[in-house]
């Protein structure tokens, strides 16, 4: 059922997270800490973890004025981000089931290096 009264910023699937973000509409913002980025993320995302973010730390230049789709590894921390961002005015949306989803879908991950990741 659709609802006047949405709480808090809008979800998008894997597959809608991936278009946004390279068809260049929007930058995708991976808001896991770095072991986890480490370990493996999307390609051409960019990294701000949520533990910065909530002391109040800068987007990264590559966020800074864009629309943001918000990952982390399940879903619960981007809906924090996103309502944090969009609370700083930032227009973001995050993606349901994170970066297990992501995967699940089929959608490239790479560690640090360039190479295979995975999802920790």
């Amino acid at each position: 059922m659709f609802s006047l009264f949405r709480r808090g910023p809008a979800r998008v699937t894997p597959a809608q997270a991936h278009q946004r973000t390279t068809d260049n509409d929007a930058v995708l913002l991976d808001v896991r800490e770095q072991a986890e980025w480490n370990a493996g993320h999307a390609p051409g995302a960019v990294h701000a973890p949520l533990s910065r973010l909530v002391t109040g730390a800068a987007l990264p230049e590559a966020a800074k004025d864009r629309p943001l789709v918000v990952i982390c590894r399940s879903g619960h921390r981007s809906q924090q981000a996103a309502n944090l961002l969009t609370g700083r005015g930032a227009e973001a949306v995050d993606v349901k089931g994170g970066m297990n989803a992501w995967a699940s879908a089929g959608l490239p991950v790479v560690d640090g290096r360039g190479s295979s990741g995975r999802i920790a």
